[in-house]
Formats: structure tokens, sequence, C-alpha cells
């Protein structure tokens, strides 16, 4: 299968703190988004795409206070942003808490991480309008909303519908401009290096150094502000 880095992922207690983050810290305004209904949220995106990279894209995302309450009022939120302690740590300015990974065959990753006892979550479909028509996905998502290994063990994407002949036609990538900031690179440090270095061996996710340590993404971006670097901090 082939597995490649799609987008970072910043949480922000309110999506009007997202946007001013983003143009106090790199320099641009984030471009428009969306809402994702069955999980309450909104965003903001911009391209950061470069050749080692080329479907990476930035999402700033927060609970939409305008969205409906699901049916379910157990149901869980992605990325862990029902969390107390998550939500604690972006009350005074967003973070980088997670990366999602592109996948060619979300089932078989599934599959795979689950022979390295790793339950990933099942694949929701989902889907948003954009400027070039109805994006549609695939993203593992757990029950309990948990990302896992501190945010660095990454969801798994799969672009189209699932029958598609060109899934990544509706990438995001081709409806976002080029923003003036290019993702340099992603680097991992965790306390079971070795089990998370093993999951992403299963998925065939490489080029992300990853060694043992304090739990911690760490991103590097080119910037308008010049290089930046963006940090878990474990959370």
């Amino acid at each position: 299968m082939k597995t490649q880095i799609d987008h970072l992922v910043v949480v922000a207690q309110t999506l009007e703190q997202g946007v001013q983050w983003c143009e106090a810290t790199l320099g641009i305004t984030p471009g428009p988004g969306g809402e994702h209904a069955q999980y309450g949220t909104h965003n903001r995106l911009f391209k950061i795409a470069t050749p080692s990279h080329p479907l990476a894209y930035f999402e700033i995302i927060a609970i939409n206070p305008d969205a409906k309450k699901p049916a379910n009022a157990l149901a869980k939120r992605w990325f862990d942003m029902d969390d107390a302690a998550l939500q604690a740590a972006v009350a005074t300015a967003p973070r980088l808490v997670h990366f999602v990974a592109n996948t060619d065959d979300i089932q078989a990753a599934r599959i795979a991480l689950k022979t390295q006892g790793i339950d990933r979550g099942p694949a929701v479909h989902a889907s948003r309008h954009s400027r070039r028509g109805v994006l549609q996905w695939q993203i593992t998502v757990r029950e309990d909303g948990q990302r896992l290994f501190n945010g660095a063990l990454p969801s798994l994407i799969q672009w189209g519908k699932p029958d598609a002949a060109e899934p990544l036609r509706l990438h995001p990538r081709n409806s976002l401009p080029r923003s003036g900031v290019t993702l340099q690179g992603i680097a991992v440090t965790h306390p079971t290096a070795t089990k998370l270095q093993a999951a992403y061996d299963a998925i065939g996710l490489g080029g992300i150094p990853l060694a043992e340590g304090p739990a911690n993404i760490t991103a590097t971006l080119q910037t308008p502000k010049g290089l930046v670097e963006l940090h878990s901090h474990g959370i």
C-alpha cells in the first residue's frame, strides 16, 4: 500500500482564534474550509505541499458552536476534541495535536495495524461541500475519539468514494492555492518509539524521523515569517 502525509491537524478553541494564531505565527490568513455535521466541527485550510509531500495541507479545526447536537449524545468527536486535557491545552493558544496519513487502501492499513495490536478504529464515511464539488472520504475514527500515541500515530484517510476510479481528483489540494507556507518535514519522539515505528512500517509510512523520548510531534514549516517549528508537546 502507498501511505504518505495528508495533512496536519491544529486544534483551536474557536475558529476565530485559530485564524488569528495562524496570521501571527505563520504570517498568512488560512483559506476557507467547511463544516463536519457528524462531529460538530468546522475548519480552515491551506496548502503546504512540496515535491516531498505532494498532498500536504494544513487544517485548523475547532468545535462549531452553531452545530446541531448529534443524535447520539455520547458520540465522541474525532482527534480527541472532547478530551478535557486537550481542551485545556488549546484554551490559550491553538496546538498541533495530530497528523493524518493518506492511504490507497484504508482497509488493508487498518488490518496491518491490527496485526500490531492497534485498533485505529473503523473507516467512517464523511463528506463536505467545496468550491469544486462535494469532497468525500473515509477516515479512521475510534468510537472513543482517541488519536493514540499522543497523536503521533496518524489517522488514516482515503479520498473519494470507495469505488472511485480517480480517488485524488477531489482531494483538497486541488482547490487550494499556494499559501506561501510549505512543509519541510515532520519528526516524532515518543516513549514507545519502537512500537510506533513498527506501526509506521506496517502501513508503509516512511520519511518521518522517530526517536525515543518525551511524546512530541514537530512540524517544520517554511513561512513568510521564516522557518517555524510547531510542537504538540505531548498533548
